[in-house]
């Protein structure tokens, strides 16, 4: 199997249904309240008093679009904090608040990359929104080409794993077991399940990868896919959900050659909104080339 760096749907993505996340770090709560709500309308704001319980928050919450931080803190100043998130989070944004003249520290963090800009204080709110405003648009960019290569390289490695199948499988039962991992592996599914169908119903030839076993002969969206022919995808728990049920999204597509359906294709993840329209998108490519491989198998299985 593919070694390649997998797609992991995140979610911090880019979203425009939902506010960035900024953390804000200060030593001095009157400081983190007036940060706080100069930004709470625009962000969803996570607050610190000081660089440790910062990166507790970061363990925690995952990564921000952008950190504000205070540079003179005790135990941990501002740039000690900041390089200390960048190897975790390196599309992060990253502001420092300083008071004092010697910005020696500060010039190296800006030329290593771990610093994106310095505001002095006593600081301007509509200057500091500027600033943070232009430093959120820098990362929405750089996750958007993050995301396109990991992509890329998602789909490429998995598009080498069923050249591979195509070539070296001799019968139908032998192909559904990589392939589901395959998929799995390659975008970051927490559980996948690959069935294949013959005259629009589904057969006991299955794979199931994950730790979570689900009978797609109940599922809605399984028999909307094979009637349609078209990807069925639920972004969010709800309360009809099985109460055992981890996963939040869920993806279904069949995998169709010459508008027959040969497979059902179940991809599940354990967090909301794990997929946009794109991600949907390629492995649904990545599906139709698996819909290829599976005729020149069946084909030559059966001559």
């Amino acid at each position: 199997m593919t070694s390649s760096p997998s797609f992991v749907a995140e979610p911090n993505r880019v979203n425009t249904s939902q506010k960035p996340k900024l953390l804000v770090v200060d030593d001095e709560q009157d400081n983190l309240d007036l940060l706080y709500r100069t930004f709470r309308r625009e962000f969803t704001v996570f607050r610190a008093d000081s660089g440790i319980k910062a990166l507790k928050v970061l363990e925690k919450e995952g990564e921000m679009a952008a950190i504000i931080s205070d540079q003179r803190m005790p135990e941990m100043n501002g740039t000690e904090f900041l390089k200390l998130t960048v190897s975790d989070f390196p599309d992060t944004m990253r502001i420092v608040l300083t008071g004092y003249t010697d910005i020696t520290d500060l010039i190296d963090a800006i030329n290593s990359g771990q610093v994106h800009k310095y505001i002095t204080k006593p600081w301007e709110p509509d200057q500091l929104k500027s600033v943070v405003s232009e430093a959120t648009h820098c990362y929405d960019s750089l996750k958007q080409r993050s995301e396109a290569i990991s992509r890329s390289q998602a789909q490429n490695a998995l598009l080498s794993v069923i050249v591979a199948i195509s070539k070296t499988s001799n019968q139908l039962s032998d192909c559904v077991l990589p392939l589901a991992s395959a998929f799995k592996d390659n975008f970051g599914a927490d559980g996948v399940i690959l069935q294949l169908v013959e005259q629009g119903a589904l057969i006991d030839t299955k794979a199931t990868c994950g730790d979570y076993i689900w009978d797609l002969a109940a599922d809605a969206l399984v028999r909307t896919a094979i009637a349609s022919k078209k990807p069925q995808i639920s972004q969010s728990s709800n309360q009809q959900d099985v109460l055992d049920d981890p996963y939040k999204t869920k993806l279904v597509l069949s995998i169709t050659f010459r508008e027959e359906v040969l497979g059902i294709l179940s991809m599940r993840w354990q967090i909301d909104n794990a997929l946009s329209p794109s991600d949907i998108e390629m492995i649904q490519q990545c599906a139709d080339e698996a819909a290829i491989a599976l005729t020149c198998i069946r084909y030559y299985a059966k001559s």
